[in-house]
């Protein structure tokens, strides 16, 4: 991880295009033994962990309603832009990254 003055930066990885992932879809992958799900929100994507914090169900399986990911095992839900619990059975948000394009890929933000 690199360091700016006070700030840790993450270290950015592709992991798509975006031509692979159009608005309202999502995927799947897997990044240096985590699961990554990568959303496309109206032209902006957006990426968590893909594990239901209440039973580790998986999440990029529920339904998108706009911001948010339904966990399609309890219906717990998440804010796909920050990790969020947005309703119960879960408390603990998801782990969240962040997500940057570069031309054509998606990058996602990852720690060291």
């Amino acid at each position: 991880m690199l360091k700016k003055e006070n700030f840790i930066l993450p270290r950015f990885i592709t992991i798509t295009n975006t031509s692979d992932i159009g608005p309202g879809e999502r995927d799947i992958f897997e990044v240096e033994d985590l699961y990554i799900a990568v959303f496309n929100v109206g032209g902006i994507y957006y990426a968590i962990e893909d594990i239901c914090t209440h039973d580790d169900g998986p999440l990029v399986e529920g339904d998108l309603d706009g911001f948010e990911i339904e966990c399609p095992r309890h219906g717990a839900r998440f804010d796909v832009r920050s990790g969020a619990v947005r309703q119960m059975p879960a408390v603990v948000p998801v782990k969240w990254f962040p997500v940057r394009v570069e031309g054509d890929a998606v990058q996602v933000g990852l720690d060291d």
